[in-house]
């Protein structure tokens, strides 16, 4: 139904920066928000930033200041700008897809996740 392609993650040394993208496609008609989770080893998955129809944004205190979200509506693809990196970043960071499909009614979808690694 839907299809989640993330990219961007890597390996880094702190202060440098990431960008990560995640483009969904399939039988879409129409997406609520994007947004992306990290779970760090041994912790839970937590939010880290969501963008909302309209361009509504929400970050995590821990990335205030650091990381933007954004969203391409015509390609179904939102971005994850991550500056000023630090070691407690590092984690798998999932994306998130809230939406509606030919088959579905609002639904969550959950991509892969890709590694995002910090180095001091």
């Amino acid at each position: 139904q839907v299809q989640l392609a993330e990219s961007g993650g890597g390996s880094v040394q702190a202060g440098g920066s990431l960008r990560l993208s995640c483009a969904a496609s399939g039988s879409i008609r129409s997406v609520y928000k994007m947004a992306w989770y990290r779970q760090a080893p041994g912790k839970q998955r937590d939010l880290v930033a969501q963008i909302i129809n309209g361009g509504n944004t929400g970050y995590a205190d821990s990335v205030k200041g650091r990381f933007t979200i954004s969203r391409d509506n015509a390609k179904i693809t939102a971005y994850l700008q991550m500056n000023s990196l630090k070691p407690e970043d590092t984690g798998v960071y999932y994306c998130k897809v809230t939406a509606t499909t030919t088959q579905r009614s609002l639904a969550d979808y959950w991509g892969q996740g890709t590694q995002v690694t910090v180095s001091s």
